[in-house]
């Protein structure tokens, strides 16, 4: 079968500091067969949607230290996406299988690892879902909220970076749990979304605060029972401070942190660790995918009932990615972000 063209996105850089677009490249010169060699165990997939999540940026430069490779100068930069199968050697796939899990930023890629591949059966709900809700971000809510926190009914919630893939889920949990939530984001718009869509108790921009340690009194003057960790620094310390007794603290990431990991901001206050009894775990969310058909169980019915809303911000083609991406580190984007390669 004739070579056909195979649009990337490559990492030109290694990142210092904030990223660029200019740090990725579009190269539109390469090619791929699209039919696997004989003997191959691997699965040929079109890539319909694209994931920008927080997590790409530590994979953006050069370290050792990260739970994920860096990506490699040059190549294709990988994320979670949902595909189409076009071929395949394995045994758990076939052509014209919908899966979601790690792809190239590319129009097809070869994943040479079909395990970690997650097969589509449910098609009653947007296929980009898969990115979001139904996707990593949905575990990562189910199992810091659920599994880490233990929710009991008329708990105190606080959720950072509320508006994104994660956040608005955690706040919906919450509510479905019995529980009182707050929420922060960086714009009116958010907040608005926070209170008017999601349901959140209450919400605040974090932006126009000056003491965030105040605020936190403000919304919740009899302390926070559960935090969920997304924005690290300053946030962390004042939320430390206005925790109750016997509290817990799910930690899926540090967004504010990610653009200099070496010299982050630092916490002052984690002996209150300690005084206050908390329980504050860091976790990946690729521990707990056995967890899955549990997740589904819980949440397929919820959006088919409407009793759980999704908000994407979806960007055009795949030349947009490198944009889309970057946006997430100064709040671009409302809710979770996609990248439309190609429709179904």
């Amino acid at each position: 079968m004739e070579a056909v063209k195979n649009a990337q996105i490559v990492l030109k850089n290694y990142v210092n500091g904030f990223p660029k677009e200019s740090d990725m490249l579009l190269v539109t010169s390469a090619t791929i067969n699209l039919r696997l060699p004989e003997g191959s165990n691997a699965v040929l997939v079109k890539n319909l949607y694209l994931s920008c999540d927080p997590y790409m940026r530590i994979r953006m430069a050069k370290t050792e230290d990260s739970y994920l490779p860096s990506f490699t100068s040059g190549s294709p930069i990988t994320g979670y996406g949902v595909s189409k199968v076009l071929d395949s050697g394995h045994s758990n796939f076939k052509k014209g299988d919908l899966v979601w899990g790690f792809t190239g930023w590319e129009e097809y890629s070869i994943i040479n690892t079909p395990e970690a591949l997650f097969k589509i059966d449910d098609t009653d709900v947007p296929l980009s879902y898969y990115t979001g809700i139904l996707g990593m971000p949905g575990m990562t809510a189910y199992v810091g909220f659920y599994e880490i926190c233990a929710p009991k009914k008329g708990e105190y919630v606080f959720v950072s970076a509320a508006a994104g893939a994660v956040g608005q889920l955690i706040g919906q949990f919450a509510k479905l749990s019995g529980c009182y939530v707050v929420g922060s984001a960086g714009t009116k718009e958010k907040v608005d979304l926070l209170k008017n869509k999601y349901g959140f108790d209450e919400a605040f921009n974090y932006k126009e605060e000056k003491d965030l340690n105040a605020a936190l009194k403000r919304y919740f003057p009899n302390g926070i029972d559960i935090y969920f960790e997304n924005v690290g620094g300053k946030m962390l310390e004042a939320v430390l401070s206005n925790m109750r007794l016997n509290g817990r603290i799910s930690v899926c990431g540090m967004i504010s942190q990610y653009n200099n990991l070496e010299q982050g901001d630092g916490v002052h206050n984690l002996f209150l660790l300690v005084a206050k009894r908390l329980l504050m775990k860091g976790f990946i969310v690729g521990d707990y995918y056995h967890m899955l058909p549990k997740y589904m169980e819980m949440v397929m019915p919820l959006i088919k009932q409407g009793k759980i809303c999704y908000t994407e911000d979806v960007a055009e083609g795949l030349e947009s990615a490198p944009a889309a991406l970057v946006g997430l580190f100064t709040g671009r984007n409302v809710g979770k972000q996609v990248v439309v390669v190609a429709r179904e």
